[in-house]
């Protein structure tokens, strides 16, 4: 099936300019795209239950993306890496469970590198080591009391990423007494000759190094007082950014509870690494994405001079509980990450990565410019009265999703709400990129200096948008 539509509205008055696009809806993976609420080019698992991204790799022109899956249930089960492809980040393809729980625990989140000078030794006749590195969370001895019962394990593939083979040294990251040890982001840092693991422990991230992967020393901790702590802190990711001709260094680092809007989020760090030690550059609390629905996001290795960013679509707060019958949760978009300037301060910003355009994907996307900063509001709707509304309120300088008249809301008290975020851009005129597909809703305010996203459940498309404070004419 394939479904085209291009509408396109001008005001001469302002300058303002809108395109509103519903582009090619086309079958690319098994399941039906007629299940309610099913994105088409959001990945979501065929069947069952997703959580975080894991692993996200970029080798020998494809995308890997592992996933927190339990293949048995649609709430949160005994977790394994599930496993999906793709060769554009638009269409993707799931592949067959690349781990499964075993005796020393459930699978639970962690990274993937290519491992080009073998420092690992898992090479064989010149077949360069894929290598996941991930959490061992040993559900035994979680409920005997235990505090050592999440460990750092390693797994390896030889045919890009088709086969895994665990490393019979497992666990290569012994657990100190910390009950919350977890999530390792490894990269390779060509400056220092090593590899760096970021770990989430507990309300901190510990910094720990190696030179084959294996054996791991302790550099240093960061973010005990610092940052937001509403919950146990969760999935780091530590990589650079270029600004002009300076390479700034980024530490995401996910919470949970704690975010801007209630439940999970991810915030940032801005700062340097100096080979052993992460110093941030100033101490604000900055977030990823405002919404209530992207968290644990880490970005792609092995991408060049991009940073491509992917969060889960969802919240903790409801995430087992959303009115899905056979699948369960989503991811965002992919996303582009860069740094941008506004007076004094420095910011991380993050639009729709570039192939979505040149795709022309299945999405329904609204551009707006030039817009006067001043109230205005977008309402999406439908014929049976389901209604989301994105909009901006200058007295609070936030931009704003309200999804309370949304479709389904009662399957949790806090779901149907109104969330804000703070316009930071100094610029005089407003532009946004909306992006929804299904039951998502993803805004990009200021190119992506402001992000919000946020799932809805309405039974039919909003397919109808109206203006307030903006003039939309077919």
């Amino acid at each position: 099936m394939r479904f085209t539509a291009v509408y396109r509205c001008t005001f001469p008055a302002n300058g303002l300019t809108i395109c509103l696009l519903a582009l090619s809806f086309t079958f690319c993976r098994a399941q039906s795209f007629d299940q309610p609420y099913r994105p088409r080019y959001h990945f979501s698992p065929r069947e069952k239950w997703m959580n975080d991204p894991n692993g996200l790799v970029y080798f020998n022109g494809t995308y890997h993306l592992f996933f927190q899956h339990y293949p048995d249930d649609i709430v949160w089960g005994p977790m394994h890496w599930g496993h999906a492809t793709s060769k554009d980040l638009v269409h993707w393809q799931q592949q067959p469970i690349a781990l499964y729980p075993d005796s020393l625990g459930y699978i639970f989140s962690g990274s993937a590198v290519i491992d080009s000078g073998n420092t690992s030794g898992f090479g064989r006749a010149g077949k360069i080591p894929l290598v996941a590195i991930f959490t061992h969370h040993d559900p035994k001895g979680e409920k005997s009391g235990s505090t050592t019962f999440q460990n750092q394990s390693l797994a390896y593939s030889l045919d890009g990423g088709a086969t895994w083979t665990k490393y019979a040294g497992n666990p290569v990251l012994k657990n100190p007494g910390i009950t919350d040890f977890r999530d390792p982001s490894v990269s390779w840092h060509a400056k220092e000759k090593k590899w760096v693991m970021a770990l989430a422990t507990k309300d901190r991230i510990t910094f720990y190094s190696s030179a084959n992967l294996k054996n791991w020393t302790k550099e240093s901790e960061f973010g005990e007082r610092l940052g937001a702590h509403g919950g146990v802190w969760e999935c780091p990711n530590l990589f650079t950014l270029q600004e002009k001709d300076r390479t700034r260094w980024v530490l995401l680092v996910s919470n949970n509870p704690g975010g801007p809007n209630g439940g999970s989020g991810t915030q940032y760090f801005l700062g340097d690494w100096d080979g052993h030690r992460f110093t941030p550059g100033d101490t604000s609390t900055r977030w990823v994405d405002y919404g209530p629905d992207d968290y644990a996001g880490i970005t792609f290795n092995n991408t060049g001079g991009r940073r491509i960013f992917l969060g889960w679509m969802s919240n903790w707060e409801y995430a087992n509980q959303v009115p899905t019958a056979t699948w369960r949760n989503a991811m965002t978009i992919p996303r582009e990450l860069s740094l941008r300037r506004q007076g004094e301060k420095l910011y991380l910003a993050s639009r729709p990565v570039k192939e979505i355009d040149r795709l022309k994907p299945g999405l329904y996307t609204l551009h707006l410019s030039g817009i006067p900063v001043h109230d205005f509001s977008l309402h999406f709707s439908n014929a049976g009265g389901d209604e989301l509304v994105i909009g901006y309120d200058q007295s609070a300088n936030q931009y704003y999703i309200d999804r309370s008249r949304a479709g389904h809301v009662g399957f949790h008290p806090g779901f149907g709400s109104r969330y804000t975020a703070p316009r930071v851009s100094t610029v005089k005129k407003i532009n946004l990129t909306v992006v929804m597909d299904a039951s998502s809703a993803e805004l990009f305010a200021d190119d992506g200096l402001t992000v919000m996203t946020a799932v809805f459940f309405a039974d039919q498309p909003l397919s109808t948008v109206r203006g307030e404070g903006v003039a939309i004419n077919e």
